[in-house]
């Protein structure tokens, strides 16, 4: 019998759906968006051209620096070092716009489950704690935005993004972190992902109940023996309840 007290979600094809995408596309169009918008606040961006150069260096220089030291890197805060090299003066608004903007074109190719809040309510309802527990660079400020857009928002009690951390999934670490910021021990809680090596094999380490959602990410490899195996997030409460008897 395992009670089951919270329940952690990763964020990325687990609970929001993106799929297969093509990033560099999807960097071009975000660049444009950016691009005008600092023009429409008659900010010194130059040319397109070297701007989206400019921004594609600086992340992709991050990105790899990232796997090298299993820290990730703030969006907002990159943002702002490479506007302060050509003089970009904005407010935190503007800034946190600036970020939205960047994510916005991948915001738009995300999908959920059409009963997700029903599932996510009747967690509630059980008294469980909702968290969730992501590996990103994306700022916080854009990722809440995106949840509010599908009404999600308000069912997370916690949410913790790796950037804020100096660590980030696999690493034991961050999932400990996680369960003292909800105030449960391991045993008691749920971790539902995509990712085999990054959600699931150190949700088991830690003692936390492991749960892989069927996703393009794990699709035809191995899965590691006392993982609860979903295709929607609908099973969870049945899930929960079979564990409690």
């Amino acid at each position: 019998m395992t009670k089951i007290n919270a329940v952690l979600f990763d964020l990325g094809d687990t609970l929001l759906n993106f799929g297969k995408v093509r990033p560099g596309r999807l960097f071009r169009q975000a660049a444009r968006l950016t691009f005008e918008y600092l023009q429409e606040l008659s900010q010194p961006v130059g040319d397109f051209k070297t701007y989206c150069r400019n921004n594609l260096s600086a992340i992709r220089w991050r990105y790899w620096l990232s796997f090298i030291t299993g820290k990730d890197f703030d969006a907002l805060k990159l943002l702002k070092k490479i506007g302060a090299k050509t003089g970009v003066q904005l407010n935190e608004e503007q800034w946190q716009r600036l970020v939205w903007l960047w994510y916005e074109p991948l915001s738009k190719v995300a999908h959920v489950e059409p009963d997700i809040k029903k599932t996510l309510h009747c967690l509630k309802q059980k008294g469980i704690t909702l968290g969730i527990l992501s590996n990103t660079f994306i700022n916080g400020s854009a990722l809440d935005s995106h949840l509010e857009q599908f009404g999600l928002l308000d069912f997370f009690d916690i949410r913790m993004y790796s950037y804020q951390f100096g660590f980030r999934k696999p690493d034991k670490r961050i999932f400990k972190a996680a369960a003292e910021r909800i105030g449960e021990r391991c045993e008691n809680i749920m971790f539902v992902g995509d990712r085999i090596n990054k959600d699931i094999k150190p949700a088991i380490r830690v003692g936390m109940t492991a749960v892989l959602k069927k996703a393009y990410t794990n699709k035809g490899k191995a899965v590691p023996a006392k993982v609860y195996r979903i295709e929607q997030l609908n099973e969870l409460p049945t899930l929960i309840e079979q564990l409690a008897s």
